[in-house]
């Protein structure tokens, strides 16, 4: 029986979406519930599961391009069929002799690998369902077995130099989601008076209950500013044209890094959560945003937004904030340092912590307080009855 695949509705506020790669060519056999393409809209990237087993008889909507909701995408026929056909590229194949699908490599797994004359198709994948990561492409170039590869300068005739005026570059192809993160990063910009504001906490503590748990320090963080915010609500509020608009409700969204972008899934309600259900929700939030399986609800929401830069091992940062929020709280990485402790030096392990806030909302006292209510709770805190 054909199925019409069509782009779907991808959140209440969203009218189009972004054909990013198609996962199986015209004439490929799929399973039900295998991904078919990847789909990008300006909140959330994700891959469009197939209603059912057969054969992809058309694709009708070329990768790179931009449609309306509801915009019939490819054909999906569930019957033995003689032939399909490919709209887009004008080739008309047999869906016994279709070539397999293409494994799902990320642009910046095939650009790495274009970089290094490394053949895709001969790397075992470590990320989620064996797919290459840049990590897998870095470790195969990093053994000396690319394809191709040879030690520089070996066997190399000499070349002149170029011209001082010559550059050689490569031209990037903007994704959906980059030119979203753009243009929000700086609408931001454009829109709060940001500034900044940093204080050092001192993880002790949180560093001794933590290793029997296999915890990391994001749900820790998550529960102090939870416990910080009830003292200074306008923390969790949005400027509006007739005042200040103070939420009633804490859902926390944590920045979450992929190889082409950024996404902020939602925490919601976390001053609700104690430690062991945000440590869960962390994971699986991470997890599913690095393999795009959000859905849009989950990055939609978020009235406070927190960044763990650190994890890279940044010291300092100053986050832009994620409109309409009034302050985006960005960690650095844990190190062991130096500091006075009752007027004699210790070790102890230290993160710095930053504050971007929106200053036609909160002045700097306000923001200050709030931190230092941050510090004290990250310091201070029983953990063990927190869980």
């Amino acid at each position: 029986m054909p199925n019409d695949i069509v782009m779907p509705q991808l959140g209440e506020s969203i009218a189009e979406g972004t054909v990013v790669k198609w996962l199986i060519p015209p004439g490929g056999a799929v399973e039900k519930d295998q991904p078919l393409l990847e789909v990008e809209t300006e909140k959330v990237a994700l891959d469009i599961p197939s209603p059912g087993a057969g054969f992809l008889t058309e694709i009708l909507v070329p990768e790179g391009e931009t449609v309306p909701v509801g915009t019939v995408l490819a054909k999906l026929d569930t019957r033995p069929a003689s032939g399909v056909v490919n709209r887009v590229g004008g080739v008309t194949v047999r869906p016994m002799e279709a070539a397999q699908p293409d494994p799902h490599y990320s642009p910046a797994v095939r650009r790495l690998a274009q970089e290094h004359g490394v053949d895709l198709s001969s790397l075992s994948g470590t990320g989620a369902d064996g797919r290459v990561t840049k990590q897998d492409v870095l470790d195969y170039v990093a053994t000396g077995d690319a394809s191709g590869t040879t030690p520089p300068g070996a066997g190399e005739a000499p070349v002149s130099s170029p011209s001082p005026a010559v550059h050689e570059e490569e031209i990037i192809p903007f994704t959906h989601m980059r030119k979203t993160i753009a243009e929000r990063m700086v609408l931001s910009r454009h829109t709060a008076a940001h500034v900044a504001t940093f204080f050092e906490a001192d993880y002790t503590g949180i560093a001794e209950f933590r290793e029997s748990r296999s915890m990391t320090y994001l749900p820790f963080v998550i529960h102090a500013v939870s416990r910080a915010m009830k003292d200074l609500p306008l923390l969790n509020s949005s400027w509006r044209e007739q005042g200040i608009a103070i939420m009633k409700d804490l859902h926390v969204g944590i920045a979450v890094a992929l190889d082409d972008g950024l996404l902020v899934p939602v925490i919601r309600h976390a001053d609700r959560k104690g430690l062991t259900q945000l440590a869960h929700e962390i994971a699986d939030l991470a997890e599913r945003a690095r393999n795009k399986r959000l859905a849009p609800e989950e990055v939609q929401g978020g009235t406070f937004t927190i960044t763990n830069h650190g994890g890279f091992g940044s010291l300092f940062s100053t986050p832009i904030i994620n409109q309409p929020q009034a302050a985006i709280l960005g960690i650095g990485s844990v190190q062991k340092r130096a500091v006075v402790v009752s007027d004699a030096i210790a070790i102890r392990p230290m993160c710095y912590l930053s504050l971007s806030f929106d200053h036609r909302i909160i002045d700097g006292a306000t923001a200050d307080r709030f931190m230092a209510k941050v510090k004290q709770h990250l310091e201070q805190s029983e953990w063990e009855k927190l869980l």
